[in-house]
């Protein structure tokens, strides 16, 4: 849907009374509609349109008279994977790897590997969109595709190692593969969800500590896995990883201020 007409004028102008959310779909229409493209240089003041035409020459003078661009080997690009969540990830492979070890040394407790199942994609979550952490955050965060769409697709990077090291504990351990996954994809889409409201990092660290305390500790204690935590619960949490899924999807246009995401 194109842009309305007043809108992209305002838009050409510079109005400031014009808010984000509206700043934002111009600028994501306009990279994939060369008509509105048009549109916007039409509406732009003759002197403006004489400047920037003057801007372009010089530029493309600076090009011609400067060496060759040197070519760059492919990377993977930051709004898909951020080198901060590295050392998370690896964080996470090792617990994982002690919680199965730990199955083997201490048969009597109870998996570990299930009661770590629904946290173990949060650090990386957390990470995946937050100044604190990613140096080129203030880069990224400035461009049209920033808010929502970022924090789902390096979410996806999280949920892509997560999901097959999870798989491979659940082999070695015995426990069962939805048991595994859908408390993890509800506590992924519950910290998103409630990251519009409080943030990502703070709903991932809330969500983490009241899993531990609530469910992890008194488990350890008793040397019994939860009620939540048995087959018959898996249908549960599937209707939780998908509400929290709607609410995500509800409030999207929230992740477009900068600040949604911290």
């Amino acid at each position: 849907m194109h842009p309305d007409v007043a809108v992209l004028a305002r838009y050409a102008d510079g109005d400031p009374g014009l808010d984000e959310a509206s700043v934002w779909s111009v600028e994501s229409h306009l990279e994939t509609c060369a008509g509105c493209r048009a549109q916007l240089a039409g509406s732009v003041p003759g002197d403006t349109r004489a400047l920037l035409d003057l801007v372009g020459a010089a530029v493309d003078r600076g090009i011609a008279a400067g060496p060759a661009p040197v070519r760059r080997r492919p990377t993977v690009r930051r709004r898909w994977f951020a080198v901060s969540l590295a050392p998370w990830l690896g964080m996470t492979a090792a617990v994982l790897g002690c919680a199965v070890l730990l199955h083997f040394l201490m048969p009597d407790l109870p998996s570990l590997v299930l009661l770590l199942a629904p946290v173990a994609p949060l650090p990386g979550v957390a990470v995946s969109w937050n100044r604190r952490t990613d140096p080129a955050w203030e880069l990224v965060a400035g461009t049209p595709a920033a808010g929502l769409g970022m924090l789902l697709r390096r979410t996806t990077v999280v949920l892509a190692v997560v999901i097959p090291l999870l798989a491979l504990a659940g082999a070695r351990t015995g426990a069962p593969l939805a048991v595994l996954l859908t408390p993890c994809l509800a506590f992924t889409a519950a910290s998103i969800g409630l990251g519009s409201v409080i943030g990502v990092r703070r709903a991932a660290a809330g969500l983490a500590a009241a899993w531990a305390a609530v469910v992890v500790v008194p488990s350890l204690a008793t040397a019994q896995l939860p009620a939540v935590l048995h087959p018959g619960g898996a249908g549960a949490w599937a209707v939780a990883a998908v509400a929290m899924a709607g609410l995500t999807a509800a409030r999207a246009d929230l992740f477009h201020r900068l600040t949604s995401a911290k």
